[in-house]
């Protein structure tokens, strides 16, 4: 009976919040969850509204609190297929600006983005909505500090900004203030620690990769100087091969290949004087270094 009192718009988004839910829980269909979820968003408007934890009075049947379940829905929608990336722009375009997001919703977005470790996403809006007076007043600010600071500055190592929001902040007593800077304290050391392991490693790694670069230049050089021995000792031994000799045995057989005709009497002679030729200049290419010259 309360449903049929309801304007048009919000017995829409109630029933396709229901519809949204069943798909995101019984069916896993994840794709038309966020349709749903769209469209209950479009039927109540994008302009602001008062927040469902704001302590207002109103219904838990209330425009507000349909709009900010559809978000909640659409946020683990996203998220189950793997598009986390854009849960933050699409919870604002229905809520424009980050002050005006409900506490839940902003409490999931900074899970979501902790969880994927990309807590610098909500660094500015987690900000925004800590610092609106509106938001002071609700009780799950200090919930929400708490979240942010454990979740969003400690991991980026934004330790001033902490220590600052934490001393400025009038919902905790002097002893809840203590715990959080002991905590701030604690992980700047832990962050400290990580910082001076991670440079010792680089250095560690650096010694390494110098060491490998020493030895392989030592091996090329040795190389090097091998290789430089292996071409003196061949042109040393080059040096001593008869030309001569290899250049006349070369123009005989060309004489007697091209000018004279091997089956003539006549040029049995200069195949004669050629194999003599190949056979000395043969044993001076194939013969060690300082072997005596052979005789004609």
């Amino acid at each position: 009976s309360e449903a049929l009192a309801w304007p048009t718009v919000s017995a829409q988004a109630a029933s396709l919040l229901e519809e949204a839910a069943d798909l995101l829980v019984l069916h896993r269909d994840f794709a038309a969850a966020v349709e749903r979820c769209e469209a209950g968003c479009d039927s109540l408007g994008s302009g602001p509204s008062p927040s469902p934890g704001s302590g207002s009075g109103s219904s838990p049947e209330s425009a507000a609190e349909v709009k900010c379940s559809l978000c909640v829905v659409a946020i683990q929608a996203l998220a189950e297929m793997n598009r986390w990336r854009e849960v933050l722009s699409w919870v604002l375009q229905y809520y424009h600006v980050p002050e005006h997001l409900p506490p839940k919703v902003l409490e999931l977005c900074i899970l979501l983005y902790s969880k994927v470790r990309e807590p610098q996403v909500m660094l500015e809006v987690g900000s925004s909505w800590l610092r609106d007076q509106s938001n002071k007043s609700l009780p799950e600010y200090s919930s929400l500090l708490e979240l942010y600071l454990l979740h969003v500055l400690l991991p980026l190592g934004r330790f001033e900004g902490a220590e600052e929001l934490v001393r400025g902040c009038d919902v905790f007593d002097s002893e809840q203030q203590l715990a959080f800077l002991g905590t701030i304290c604690e992980s700047r050391c832990q962050w400290t620690q990580r910082e001076e392991m991670h440079s010792a490693a680089e250095e560690q790694e650096a010694a390494a990769t110098e060491t490998v670069l020493g030895a392989l230049s030592q091996k090329l050089l040795t190389m090097l100087t091998l290789l430089r021995r292996a071409l003196r000792s061949m042109s040393s031994h080059f040096y001593f091969l008869p030309y001569k000799k290899m250049l006349l045995a070369t123009f005989l057989l060309y004489l007697v290949v091209v000018r004279l005709d091997p089956a003539s009497p006549t040029s049995l002679p200069f195949i004669y004087k050629l194999v003599q030729l190949f056979r000395q200049a043969w044993a001076a290419v194939f013969s060690p270094i300082h072997r005596p010259p052979i005789q004609d």
